[in-house]
């Protein structure tokens, strides 16, 4: 079995007291100690394959060194695994772990999953949802720093995609590219129900908004609260059938699926007869052919930015009272091949 690497064994071999080794390799500031010294004390450690033990640091500083992570179905969605990606990359360069636990939207999973992350003395979690919606948090958490990730939970800060932008630059992209006789599907009041969508009805309300700024309305609208193919099939059924339309917005890429799949049958040609622009990204907006032109959700950076607003709430560089309740994030375009310019 290998002798574990101790800081007495690096003192020995750069000449150094132990505790001289301890301050720089635990950043401890006003150390002086030279940068070259400590540059030679670091590349020994690491010639050595010392690791610091997390367990005694953790007495010392009251801290572990570990973030929780619980999801509902994120780290099981590969369509939001970039959220997962953004936080452990966050908490990489913070020298932080990530203990991760999925809920399958459960509560007596998140209340357990809650107990066990405090027995483990992590420092903060990050609770982050599918679909971003208001849920409630079990007693339990008793003071310990949280960030909502694509969620709402009264009480705590949210780092949110900004749907009413996305929704404004939607319509933006499509006037911009000659559109004026334009078509929706998707609109359903359940999404402006907080406990179903906290943000879809921000999406509807920023190209409401578009429509409105550019002086116009839509020309067809088909409702409908299921998301899916099913809805882009029926949908396009009826906007195919007027004729008089050149672009349709889709509430998300699953309904544009759909309409795909109407134009297809009909022998249509998306951009040529018909344009269409969405929401999400989905990985399979990029295999599609043409790929679908749509506002990402950015789940990688809204990972990102919540663990680092969680490190600086731990660090207490930061209080949540001390600014807004949310933290939003830009969806940007990705530009692809679905929208035809008309000039």
């Amino acid at each position: 079995m290998n002798k574990r690497i101790t800081l007495a064994d690096i003192a020995a071999r750069t000449g150094l007291s132990a505790s001289t080794v301890s301050m720089v390799l635990n950043n401890r500031p006003g150390s002086r100690i030279p940068e070259a010294t400590a540059e030679r004390v670091r590349a020994i450690a690491e010639e050595l394959g010392y690791a610091p033990d997390r367990t005694a640091r953790g007495l010392r500083t009251g801290r572990s060194e570990a973030l929780g992570f619980i999801s509902d179905e994120v780290t099981i969605t590969r369509y939001a695994s970039a959220m997962v990606r953004g936080i452990l990359d966050a908490a990489e360069a913070c020298n932080h772990a990530v203990l991760m636990a999925e809920t399958d939207n459960h509560p007596r999973r998140l209340e357990n999953a809650i107990r066990l992350m405090r027995t483990r003395h992590i420092d903060g979690i990050i609770v982050g949802l599918m679909r971003a919606r208001q849920v409630d948090l079990p007693a339990g958490l008793g003071g310990l720093p949280v960030i909502i990730v694509n969620g709402k939970v009264d009480g705590y800060h949210a780092v949110l995609p900004d749907e009413y932008q996305a929704g404004l630059d939607a319509v933006n992209y499509l006037v911009a590219h000659g559109h004026r006789r334009i078509a929706f599907i998707g609109r359903a009041a359940v999404h402006l129900d907080p406990r179903v969508s906290w943000t879809i009805g921000r999406r509807i309300s920023g190209i409401d908004t578009g429509m409105a700024n550019a002086g116009l309305s839509f020309v067809h609208e088909v409702e409908g609260s299921d998301w899916e193919p099913e809805l882009g099939y029926r949908g396009a059924a009826e906007i195919f059938d007027r004729g008089d339309i050149t672009a349709i917005i889709t509430a998300n890429d699953r309904i544009a699926f759909g309409v795909y799949g109407v134009a297809q049958a009909r022998g249509l040609s998306i951009p040529d007869d018909m344009s269409v622009l969405s929401f999400d990204d989905e990985q399979l907006a990029s295999y599609v052919r043409p790929q679908v032109t749509t506002m990402r959700l950015p789940y990688l950076d809204m990972g990102q930015i919540a663990a680092e607003l969680l490190f600086k709430q731990i660090a207490g560089e930061w209080c949540p009272t001390d600014s807004a309740e949310e933290t939003l994030v830009r969806m940007p375009p990705v530009e692809r091949s679905s929208v035809a310019d008309l000039g």
